[in-house]
């Protein structure tokens, strides 16, 4: 277990990073299509094909996610990864026509300090491509890379996260995020997270619970000037991928992303605000039978998975190249 994603056979993950741009995109590739649902509890959100994973629509599977950087720009990316997997000849056939399905959801970068003068046509459907061909099992970067690379919250530098959990019947679940939200994934001022009771083995530095929280600790912490309620020039979002190895429906898949958003909100404060575009995926990749009863188990540990996943992302993240970069975790607090 190497406490990622691809802790779940047949699933592969591949990065694009542009430090320059500011900004990338990150593609999660399944060996099989997956079974595949999608909850959006965010009020701004920007993503390609969610329709299509409601229980009540016909196609069950899906090829592969895009997650990028670029806002509404980035919603190109899912293009690429779609170009890198038909020249693979994956897809859905449709007699002589090969059609990849690659969901897809992004977050709010533009206003990071990066290179955005890209010219006529954004870097995102080139960057999607790279991202499907970098795609492999195994370990893959956190923090400061791909979708990641452009993403902040409320204080200082988002990214990319990932953990994993074993279920009592064997089952693994799963998440990766890309942490950009509006509001803070620590509490108050200090470097202890919303996510600390869920924390195994120091994964994002073992910090524990502060000794005490106080009325300022709760007070709303938003990123970007002031004032508070957040401007349309604060927009933000938490997208994330939960998956298991388990079988299960369509609806059984969006039960498991709606329990994963509970992590969401135990992990990040103020969640599911007007300018978030909070999104959460979910896939089944049905390797092994789940048990009558099992769905809450998948559930509970989502939820855990996603609250450490959050935390981890803003845990590994490192600062922009550039002068006046928002800082990291490990800036502020070592």
């Amino acid at each position: 277990m190497l406490n990622l994603l691809t802790d779940i056979a047949g699933i592969q993950v591949g990065h694009a990073t542009d430090l320059r741009l500011g900004s990338g995109v990150t593609a999660v590739l399944f060996d099989q299509p997956a079974t595949a649902a999608v909850v959006v509890l965010g009020g701004a959100p920007g993503s390609r094909d969610t329709a299509m994973l409601e229980p009540e629509m016909t196609q069950q599977k899906v090829d592969g996610f895009a997650l990028s950087g670029g806002s509404a720009f980035g919603l190109d990316a899912a293009g690429g990864v779609q170009s890198a997997l038909r020249a693979q000849g994956r897809g859905l056939r449709l007699g002589p026509a090969l059609v990849p399905l690659v969901p897809g959801a992004i977050v709010f970068d533009l206003n990071n300090g990066g290179d955005k003068e890209w010219g006529l046509h954004s870097p995102y459907r080139e960057l999607g491509h790279q991202a499907a061909l970098a795609a492999a099992p195994g370990a893959f970067a956190l923090g400061t890379v791909g979708a990641g690379t452009g993403a902040t919250t409320a204080g200082v530098k988002g990214g990319v996260g990932s953990a994993s959990a074993v279920a009592s019947g064997g089952h693994i679940v799963a998440a990766v995020v890309v942490v950009n939200a509006i509001g803070s994934a620590t509490i108050g001022m200090g470097p202890h997270f919303w996510a600390a009771p869920f924390e195994v083995g120091g994964e994002f530095g073992g910090r524990g619970w502060p000794g005490a929280i106080t009325p300022a600790d709760l007070a709303l912490r938003v990123k970007g000037p002031r004032p508070v309620p957040p401007t349309v020039e604060e927009t933000a979002t938490t997208i994330a991928l939960i998956a298991t190895d388990a079988v299960l429906t369509k609806s059984q898949a969006k039960r498991l992303a709606i329990m994963a958003n509970d992590g969401l909100a135990r992990a990040l404060l103020p969640a599911h605000a007007p300018s978030d575009g909070d999104t959460v995926f979910a896939a089944a990749t049905g390797a092994k039978p789940l048990a009558e009863g099992g769905l809450t188990e998948l559930g509970h540990l989502a939820t855990l998975v996603m609250a450490r996943a959050i935390a981890r992302g803003v845990y590994e993240a490192t600062a922009l190249p550039y002068p006046g970069a928002l800082p990291a975790w490990r800036d502020r607090f070592g």
